[in-house]
């Protein structure tokens, strides 16, 4: 006689702050889990009355301790070993959802399954550069499982899917603008934190690298217009997080 099939439950995991425009859609994204969890950070626009509103389990946890840390937070929140992880900014497509329900009906297996990301940009979904095809893992036994510095698995096997997950990464430019000051200045603080100190190839030969990198060898000049100026907004960001490490004091070595 066959082996009966055992389905996993997963756990919906998101963390949020001032959602309140795209947290329904995310939260709505997830109706394949058996719960939902949300951490939200604080927020005062609605976003926690609505991913309530939808069944969410919502938790506040702030004031923000970090990205990786938040994350984690709310995989220890989770009711089951198995978690999909998403930012509000990110929903699970159609067709994701539905492979993921049927890997879960028949079992999941390894410690980790990997989905590329569909990045829109300014209006249109781009197909090269940086931004594609931009994989992440975001399912994952937390038993075997955690959010690092990267990629939140410390070891197992690594499913690769071919289904995507939807991510409407900035709002507007000048949104995209305002991220890449918050997470430079994050990136930099921490770069020092472990003792990494610039230098004239990074300020002079990284941003450049990464310009050529995104719209060349990448192919981000498939998207027209917005490859360019992903690429330039990618060296920018390079250049500005290396700018700032330059510019904090360096730290005292012990006495």
């Amino acid at each position: 006689m066959a082996a009966e099939h055992v389905a996993t439950p997963i756990s919906g995991c998101v963390i949020c702050y001032q959602e309140v425009d795209r947290i329904a859609d995310c939260v709505r994204s997830l109706a394949f889990c058996d719960e939902v969890v949300v951490v939200d950070s604080g927020s005062t626009d609605g976003t926690q009355q609505i991913a309530a509103g939808l069944g969410a389990r919502v938790i506040g946890n702030a004031p923000f301790p970090g990205h990786r840390e938040q994350k984690q937070f709310a995989v220890e929140q989770a009711a089951h070993r198995w978690v999909m992880c998403l930012d509000a900014d990110e929903r699970v497509t159609p067709q994701l959802q539905q492979r993921l329900a049927d890997l879960a009906a028949h079992g999941l297996l390894g410690a980790a399954y990997e989905m590329p990301r569909q990045n829109h940009y300014l209006g249109r979904i781009v197909r090269g550069g940086l931004f594609w095809p931009d994989r992440k893992v975001r399912l994952f036994d937390r038993r075997q499982a955690r959010w690092g510095g990267t990629n939140p698995h410390d070891g197992g096997e690594v499913t690769r899917l071919d289904e995507g997950i939807e991510h409407l990464s900035y709002r507007d430019f000048r949104h995209h603008l305002r991220t890449i000051d918050s997470f430079t200045a994050i990136a930099a603080r921490e770069l020092a934190a472990a003792g990494r100190r610039t230098n004239p190839f990074d300020l002079l030969v990284r941003p450049p690298a990464v310009f050529v990198k995104s719209l060349l060898l990448k192919r981000g000049f498939r998207d027209g217009w917005r490859g360019v100026v992903i690429a330039a907004m990618a060296a920018y960001t390079d250049w500005k997080k290396y700018w700032r490490l330059l510019r904090l004091p360096r730290a005292r070595g012990p006495a």
